[in-house]
């Protein structure tokens, strides 16, 4: 039988339960029973992990997922956990699990991590002593790392005695090889149009926030000069993409004979307002400052970044921001924590358009920050930090219309950016997982988490 690993999708999820199902019938009889029986994977965390990009599937020839593995990336962290990892138990011994687990760590590997977590049964074959056949080792299990699951572990019934927590070291990435890295997306939490210059920009008010959700980028460093974009992206040539124009701009400032290999996976959907290409500059920008030893600070870059776009010195500079000016004048600002309920609608609004639009209102008071940076308002209500160009956008995509009117009877929602993807902020991830139940099939959701600077501060060390 033959198979290959592929990133899961979104329409796998109920096969992926399936399958977990399916695994722990595998404990009837064993101690663990009862809190397995009563325990199973969560559809919408699971949906949540995918669209992050964190699932992995092993699928046979005829489409059918057989086994998946899911890794669980916590804040602040160099390790990386194996929150799951089940095979069919029909497709059981043939390869498939060992060939998840190596492709997981592989990817954990170049992302920067330094190991691999899990928890475990001690005495079941296919649990403690198939992984350490692939390098994991016992751990202590009063260590901090593993407080959180051992009091997940009380609290449904599991045998203490029968846990084990094995974590597996990880070498750093070969510097002549693939490393991936992460482009986080941004919401707007409010956007005023104060006025516009004489050169035709805007000049507006905002504040950014990032979210553990986005992109993925993948580098390889050349030597012989030549940048290259491996992967299509759909209505975008290589040499107009802003992570080509990227590398372009830092390799004239970069020591001779730099070049690079570059492959992007896109979740961010175009024309939605989450700032995808600038991020994906951004990321390129901040990695290859390292791989190619530029040695540029972060304001530099920030300044280098601006010639591709007013977004992208926010992504370079990372962190929660009071953004004035075009979007190049950026102010550090504290943001409660927060999960936002993201609905993507099947509509792509082209950001010139907007700015352009003879209906825009281009006038707004403008506001000050002092006045709100001690206590951040609640954004999401009060009027005063609308987004200018949701009724602009609303009146030409009804699609968006109707995803913004969908989430407002379930919270306080609003379109970030030019649009059209709308948001509403909740104060836990579940509030936000339930605000999705019963998304209609013509729109696409996911939660993301707020952060308070950007991952590849925590992941790589490279800013």
């Amino acid at each position: 039988m033959t198979f290959h690993i592929q990133r899961a999708h979104l329409d796998q999820v109920d096969a992926l339960c399936a399958i977990e199902r399916a695994a722990v019938e595998l404990f009837r009889g064993h101690r663990a029973w009862p809190s397995y029986r009563n325990v199973s994977v969560p559809p919408e965390v699971l949906r949540e992990a995918i669209a992050r990009g964190l699932v992995w599937v092993a699928v046979i020839g005829s489409g059918e997922p057989v086994g998946f593995v899911w890794l669980d990336a916590e804040e602040g962290g160099d390790a990386i956990g194996v929150a799951e990892m089940d095979v069919l138990p029909a497709h059981g011994q043939r390869g498939i699990g060992a060939a998840l687990l190596e492709h997981a760590c592989h990817w954990a590997r170049l992302a920067g991590y330094h190991r691999v977590d899990l928890g475990t049964l001690a005495d079941v074959p296919w649990n403690a002593p198939f992984y350490a056949k692939h390098g994991f080792e016992v751990m202590d299990k009063h260590r901090p790392e593993f407080d959180f699951a051992r009091e997940r572990d009380r609290e449904n019934g599991f045998p203490d005695d029968l846990r084990v927590f094995m974590s597996r070291p990880l070498p750093p990435p070969d510097p002549a090889g693939w490393t991936v890295w992460p482009a986080p997306a941004k919401l707007n939490l409010f956007l005023r149009i104060v006025g516009r210059r004489p050169d035709g920009y805007h000049e507006l008010q905002t504040v950014f926030r990032l979210l553990d959700w986005g992109d993925e980028i993948r580098l390889r460093v050349r030597r012989d000069g030549e940048i290259r974009r491996l992967t299509d992206v759909p209505g975008v040539p290589a040499d107009t993409d802003l992570v080509v124009r990227a590398a372009r701009l830092l390799q004239g400032l970069a020591p001779a004979g730099v070049g690079v290999d570059i492959e992007v996976e896109k979740r961010i959907p175009m024309g939605g307002g989450l700032g995808g290409g600038s991020s994906d500059a951004a990321t390129v920008l901040l990695v290859l400052n390292r791989l190619w030893s530029c040695g540029f600070d972060e304001e530099a870059l920030g300044e280098i970044g601006l010639a591709l776009g007013a977004d992208v010195p926010f992504f370079v500079r990372g962190a929660p921001a009071w953004v004035e000016g075009i979007g190049d004048i950026l102010k550090p600002f504290d943001l409660p924590p927060a999960w936002y309920a993201i609905v993507a609608p099947a509509a792509s609004v082209p950001t010139h358009e907007i700015y352009a639009a003879a209906e825009l209102t281009r006038n707004a008071e403008a506001l000050k920050m002092e006045d709100f940076s001690a206590h951040p308002p609640d954004f999401s209500k009060d009027p005063r930090f609308r987004n200018d160009m949701e009724a602009v956008v609303v009146a030409r995509y009804p699609e968006v219309g109707r995803a913004l009117a969908w989430l407002a009877r379930r919270a306080s929602a609003r379109m970030t950016g030019s649009g059209g993807c709308v948001f509403a902020a909740f104060a836990s991830r579940e509030a936000a997982q339930a605000a999705l139940e019963g998304l209609p099939a013509s729109m696409r959701g996911f939660v993301a988490r707020g952060l308070e600077h950007h991952p590849l501060r925590e992941v790589s060390g490279s800013t």
